[in-house]
């Protein structure tokens, strides 16, 4: 009889592993792990005690394979770890950031084919993360993903801000619903683009962003995405149980990989909090060191552009009207007739050339100003730019002489049309130039359908393309920022030239319609998870109608909004985008975005609620100067701020930039006022936000007998 028990129990050790725990450094975090008794991975998450993920497995199918790695495994061994490091970003929020994590390493066997998988866990105070690994081993060299099968079961129908899931595209308005209401609100909730491609009823893009109703505040997302295709949700509503879905390839495969190898982390943030999600710096420190070993040249930027009045329809990409077919190198421009609507004339560029260099910003970013416009788009083509030739109305070489006289530096663009090839086969030609005209960064774009016909935005191979882009940019000291790439994951920590994407809704969108007016209080919450966001702010006339007669779209936000934009959503390369004569127009507002800095040494998030506001102060890099900023949702508000971020015994003047009164994003959006204070850590200000609304405030320090002169708050 106690042999039979010893048995027993060993059988039942071997199939139905003892849960082993891994707890967050401050120890509100603790995650359990177990082998059901079909030997299935199977992972809980709690904080504080409440259930955060219920019990969900994980594992993998390949193609041409009867034995999914998903049951049938044993445990080898374990091994556990802590880390804890400071590091310093080239540019970033702040200057420097904490690693600290403590780590769990499953070895696991599956008996039948004896091939080896890990699954390591890293848990931070915020979080976790979770990758797979397979190391080299005989029974598993090459393999294809036909799916993989990790599941997050939520605890409850939480609310959820999401968008629709997607191959090819993130731009889509956030909508806030119960996930039991996704299926219901799918339809309505895909707009058109120019390219997209739907796969589920209840599908949706990470981050996703949920609140649960007993106020917990939970971001599914995924970290470090190399050599692997982008992970959406597909969620099975009568259980409220997410499943990962990658993006295929043409011929509906999810991932070619080759051992050893490791997939992207899938990361899970959790607090009582909402302030916690935005200061996690989790989804960067789950990505490797930056490999470029001397970033001197990375320059943060605050740029300019002719860009504006073509996204509004006022001046048009193309330089002609006479061509409905191009071919590169044949087609004469120089005999054609000009349209008189383009954009990117020398004439045209000077001017944005001087305005950038009488206010201080360091450059401007030229759109249209390459051969190819005329057929750009929808024809599936291949050889559709070269990246190097100018139109005849563009003198690279004027242009080039007249911004070094301005200490104006340009930025180049490359509109790719999603050709990808074409743009693979020119890159070396294009950098090459950049650094002859001495062009440091690039906008790059993938508008349309991926070519190789098939292929989509977010699959392995878009993927692995992206990042080669970057990694060449680094070897010619170009700063790359990426639009309708595959939306951030960290990967610009490692390769910090990568200083911005766009791979969301942006500001083009309110020329095309409008945007939700609390939609810039959810993307910090979501896109901005994984990296900073090329969102083009600065637009001070709402009204398209006077840009553009045939465009009758409304700018949803207020001209306070629109400056909080530059403290809230951070990014290292911020945009000025509107038009210089509306600048002009309200030239004292226009002073804070002259003034606001764009990399920083500290931040602090003050208030945040996704879908209603987030406020935040920050210090900038290398001084004294602090700035805020407040976004707001759809209801007007009032926000309490206390200044004990400031430094104690100094003295300081704020220059508050706020909705008026009557303000609001529709009816008055251009109703602002302007007001000056003297304050020091100890002072506290109440401050309105108007419906789309907000405010931002610039600090400065200054010397008490000077800053008597304003009012004491």
């Amino acid at each position: 009889m106690k042999k039979i028990l010893i048995l027993f129990l060993g059988l039942l050790l071997s199939n139905f592993t003892i849960a082993q725990n891994l707890e967050s450094p401050d120890g509100n975090l603790k995650m359990e792990f177990k082998l059901s008794d079909k030997g299935e991975p199977i992972y809980e998450l709690f904080y504080k005690e409440k259930p955060v993920i219920e019990p969900s497995k994980l594992g993998f199918e390949f193609k041409n394979d009867q034995n999914p790695m998903r049951a049938g495994f044993s445990i080898q061994q374990t091994k556990e770890d802590s880390f804890d490091e400071t590091w310093e970003p080239v540019w970033g929020e702040e200057s420097e950031i904490r690693n600290h994590y403590n780590e769990f390493s499953v070895y696991l066997v599956q008996k039948e084919t004896e091939r080896e998988m890990i699954i390591r866990f890293r848990m931070y105070n915020e979080g976790i993360g979770f990758r797979y690994e397979f190391p080299k081993q005989e029974n598993l060299g090459h393999f294809v993903i036909k799916e993989e099968y990790t599941q997050f079961a939520m605890s409850g129908d939480h609310t959820a801000w999401w968008i629709p899931g997607d191959y090819d595209t993130q731009e889509y308005d956030y909508i806030e619903s119960k996930l039991s209401e996704i299926r219901g609100l799918m339809t309505s909730s895909v707009t058109e683009n120019l390219s997209q491609t739907s796969f589920s009823d209840t599908g949706v893009q990470t981050s996703l962003m949920m609140k649960s109703e007993d106020g917990l505040y939970i971001n599914l997302h995924e970290a470090a995405l190399i050599d692997y295709a982008a992970m959406h949700l597909n969620l099975n509503d009568e259980n409220m149980i997410f499943e990962s879905w990658l993006t295929p390839d043409v011929n509906g495969d999810k991932g070619y990989l080759i051992t050893p190898e490791t997939t992207p982390w899938r990361t899970i943030m959790v607090s009582d909090d909402a302030r916690d999600i935005l200061n996690s710096r989790m989804t960067y420190n789950l990505n490797e060191p930056s490999k470029i070993e001397d970033p001197s040249w990375i320059k943060p930027m605050k740029y300019i552009g002719v860009w504006w009045e073509m996204i509004t329809g006022k001046s048009s990409w193309n330089y002609t009207n006479e061509f409905n077919a191009v071919k590169l190198g044949e087609t004469d421009f120089e005999a054609a007739e000009p349209n008189n609507t383009h954009g990117a004339t020398t004439e045209n560029v000077k001017k944005y050339i001087d305005f950038a260099s009488e206010h201080g910003f360091d450059g401007v970013l030229v759109e249209g100003w390459n051969v190819g416009w005329e057929d750009w788009f929808g024809n599936s083509k291949d050889y559709v730019f070269d990246f190097v030739t100018p139109y005849p109305d563009f003198d690279l070489e004027a242009i080039t002489e007249y911004a070094k006289s301005k200490d104006v530096e340009m930025i180049m663009h490359h509109e790719t049309s999603s050709s990808v090839r074409n743009y693979e086969r020119h890159l070396d030609t294009a950098y090459k130039f950049m650094n002859e005209y001495g062009y440091n960064a690039v906008k790059t774009g993938y508008v349309g359908d991926i070519l190789p016909r098939g292929e989509n935005h977010y699959s392995q191979w878009l993927v692995n393309h992206y990042l080669y882009a970057v990694k060449k940019a680094a070897d010619y000291k170009i700063m790359i920022n990426a639009h309708e790439a595959v939306r951030p994951t960290g990967v610009a920590r490692t390769w910090p030239n990568l200083i911005a994407n766009e791979s969301a809704r942006g500001t083009e969108y309110q020329a095309f319609g409008g945007s939700k007016p609390n939609h810039v209080t959810v993307l910090p919450f979501t896109r901005q998870i994984g990296g900073p966001m090329d969102y083009t702010p600065g637009i001070f006339e709402m009204d398209i109608s006077k840009l553009n007669p045939e465009n009758n779209s409304w700018v949803n936000s207020t001209i306070a909004n629109q400056l909080a934009l530059y403290v809230t959503m951070y990014s290292p390369l911020q945009m000025a985008a509107d038009l210089p004569a509306n600048y002009e127009r309200f030239m004292d507002a226009f002073q804070f975005i002259k003034d606001v800095a764009i990399d920083w040494d500290k931040s602090i998030y003050l208030e945040a609620e996704p879908g209603d506001y987030v406020t935040v102060a920050r210090k900038a890099k290398n001084s004294s100067d602090w700035f805020v900023g407040n976004v707001n949702g759809e209801s007007g508000r009032t926000t309490e701020i206390s200044f004990d971020f400031l430094e104690k015994g100094k003295t300081y003047v704020a220059t508050v930039y706020a909705d008026a009164k009557d303000a609001h994003y529709k009816e008055n959006p251009q109703a602002y006022e302007i007001k000056k204070y003297r304050l020091n850590n100890r002072s506290e200000l109440k401050q309105y936000s108007a419906p789309g609304g907000g405010f931002a405030i610039s600090i400065k320090e200054a010397e008490k007998r000077k800053a008597r002169e304003f009012e004491k708050l």
